[in-house]
């Protein structure tokens, strides 16, 4: 019950950073965020608790739902070019990492270091489940981006936002967790240790995704001046 109750408190305060981060700084905050933001879910991945239920699950899903809700923002306010190239720095951002740090594992450490095997705990991930991690976040970003944008042309009113957020991130997020899953651990589990993985999994980020629907309208009501007058220039913004 205690990890049920901490992990309600863990995604209040991510989605109160998300939001914080936008509120200051604006649509660059966005990038920071989508920069961070998959870094950290990379790294939370490695860590697995137990929910009520006995249901076994890995976190990194709280941040990887807040990469869907920038993209969708970015989407909805500025246009679906700069949505496009936030997954482009994500990609970037998540690669370049990867492979630093696997570079940094490669230097003999001193023999009072401490460092090291915390870092290949952390770091230290088979080539498949990086491989795994690089491609669903590439394949299932643009998914979402293009979803968004074709969901908008049939409910472009801005009172149903919940509509293209949601259908977008659903399907882009279920397409994320089965390439994941398929790459990372197909033929390291049976069939059914393989499904409860997926389901489970999946199951969180659709229900994160929901949690977070709200917090996208609360987003969306940010104005800033100097993007309002960008937004004039280039016809980008809300729809009509």
């Amino acid at each position: 019950m205690f990890n049920l109750l901490w992990g309600i408190l863990f995604v209040i305060v991510n989605f109160a950073f998300f939001l914080i981060c936008y509120r200051l700084f604006g649509k660059k905050g966005l990038y920071a965020w989508v920069g961070v933001a998959t870094v950290i879910a990379n790294i939370q991945v490695a860590k697995t608790i137990e929910m009520p239920l006995g249901i076994v699950m890995t976190l990194g899903n709280t941040m990887y739902v807040t990469l869907y809700m920038t993209s969708d923002l970015l989407n909805e306010k500025y246009g679906r070019a700069e949505a496009r190239n936030a997954v482009w720095f994500g990609f970037f951002t998540l690669l370049m990492t990867t492979a630093i740090m696997q570079m940094v594992l490669v230097f003999e450490p001193q023999e009072t270091d401490i460092a090291q095997s915390s870092l290949e705990t952390i770091f230290g991930m088979m080539p498949r489940l990086a491989l795994g991690s690089l491609t669903a976040y590439f394949i299932s970003q643009f998914l979402d981006v293009r979803l968004y944008s074709w969901i908008r042309k049939y409910y472009g009113s801005s009172r149903q936002l919940w509509i293209r957020s949601n259908g977008s991130t659903m399907i882009s997020s279920f397409v994320d967790t089965l390439i994941f899953c398929t790459i990372a651990f197909a033929g390291l589990y049976d069939l059914k240790v393989w499904t409860e993985i997926l389901l489970t999994t999946y199951l969180s980020k659709f229900l994160l995704t929901g949690a977070g629907t709200p917090i996208l309208y609360i987003a969306r009501s940010f104005s800033f001046a100097e993007e309002t007058g960008s937004r004039k220039d280039t016809g980008a913004g809300l729809d009509a």
